[in-house]
């Protein structure tokens, strides 16, 4: 059973195993006859051939207060859409498969182009980003929620858990994150949050001192989690990272939008587990190398924007206070491990923060020799101030690749 701990940052909701999920789907089933509930679920086609999206697309279809569920699908030949079509037919619900890479899609990036507002690389934030415009043109959603599809211990209640807070009219939450403990196969994982954001936070607050949004970052239980929900009110406000900052970025635009009072964090399941991606030592660009870069590159890009001036000499001090306290984390984590009967690779673990201590001073050369860099793709807001038609044109490319690309048996 879960603690009921406050912070007094964010308010955190936990699992304390007193109310049933078919109560709480009850609900919800409730207040989405007046506020209709969609989920996005980004996905490269490698994932349908993989070991947990058929259980997901099993536990989502006993749901009956989802309205729509919009799959933006990447890396994805003809064939392989149609393929993809039938594959989510297993799905009751309405849904529609958004083919990122069809003739259509790629004329739309162009057009996008046209007026500069074009995202700078493919990648989880573009598709995201673009679902997220497929559901404004829609323009029948109160709710939506965000998840991957690479969940191997999925359960529908995790989705019902993450929607309440944001669901509920009674509750003033637009933003709904989920935490777990990140435990699978013996072993504690979620490196990049205990090696890398945590220490970080630590020692960004040591070197340049107290902020109120290191202190909000560090609410929350797990920061990296592809999990949140949001009042689909906010959507066309939302910048969305084009890089491995997503997560990051989505709480900082929270924290600029909203303020700590409307965001919370649910518990939304025991454990979890889902692919875990390589460090990548020898490759910058790939791995948990490059998403360690870019989600340091949010977090200082967010505090230049408070007004936080950075040197290299801030760099170099923040590279060693993190070193020292990473290290020291590491020893309790080893502890923790061990306390429940888990593994725990303390050589694999130091050699991971090292390779985070000089990512850390990497991150920051890219950001002091380009600081005039806009990672973030355009907020639907500025697309449509730029041309209106653009999210007709969406909804349209979106309906004429569904109308002309018949399913194929998967």
């Amino acid at each position: 059973m879960a603690d009921f701990h406050q912070n007094g940052n964010i308010a955190q909701f936990h699992n304390l195993r007193t109310r049933s999920v078919e109560e709480m789907n009850y609900e919800l089933e409730t207040f989405a006859q007046n506020r209709k509930i969609c989920l996005i679920l980004p996905s490269l086609f490698s994932e349908l051939e993989g070991p947990a999206l058929a259980n997901i697309i099993e536990e989502l279809s006993k749901l009956r207060y989802l309205h729509r569920i919009i799959i933006g699908l990447d890396r994805a030949d003809e064939t392989q859409y149609r393929r993809a079509r039938s594959f989510f037919e297993k799905l009751g619900q309405n849904h529609v498969v958004i083919w990122n890479d069809s003739p259509r899609m790629k004329a739309f990036d162009e057009r996008l182009a046209e007026h500069g507002l074009g995202p700078q690389e493919l990648g989880k934030g573009k598709n995201v980003w673009t679902s997220m415009g497929y559901m404004i043109a829609c323009a029948d959603t109160a709710v939506m929620a965000l998840h991957d599809c690479d969940i191997l211990t999925y359960k529908s209640d995790m989705l019902s858990r993450l929607l309440y807070p944001v669901a509920n009219p009674s509750f003033p939450y637009q933003l709904s994150k989920g935490f777990y403990a990140r435990v699978g196969n013996g072993k504690l994982n979620g490196r990049v949050s205990r090696l890398l954001v945590s220490p970080l936070l630590i020692s960004l607050k040591r070197v340049i001192g107290d902020r109120d949004y290191l202190d909000y970052l560090r609410s929350f239980r797990y920061p990296l989690s592809g999990e949140f929900a949001l009042r689909t009110s906010v959507l066309p406000d939302l910048r969305i990272p084009s890089d491995w900052g997503l997560e990051v970025g989505v709480l900082s635009e929270a924290w600029r939008n909203f303020g700590p009072n409307a965001v919370c964090q649910v518990e939304i399941a025991d454990d979890y587990d889902h692919k875990h991606q390589t460090v990548s030592p020898e490759d910058a660009d790939a791995g948990l190398n490059r998403m360690s870069t870019d989600i340091c590159k949010s977090i200082f890009r967010k505090l230049a924007a408070d007004g936080t001036v950075f040197s290299p000499n801030v760099f170099r001090s923040l590279k060693a206070t993190y070193y020292r306290r990473a290290l020291d984390m590491v020893e309790v984590y080893a502890h923790d491990a061990k306390m429940n009967g888990l593994e725990l690779d303390r050589h694999e673990e130091e050699r991971t923060i090292e390779l985070f201590a000089e990512n850390i001073m990497r991150a920051g050369e890219i950001f002091l020799e380009n600081p005039n860099e806009t990672p973030f793709i355009p907020n639907w807001n500025r697309v449509n101030a730029a041309d209106p038609a653009l999210l007709t044109e969406l909804l349209t490319a979106v309906r004429a690749d569904q109308d002309e690309y018949s399913p194929l048996p998967f």
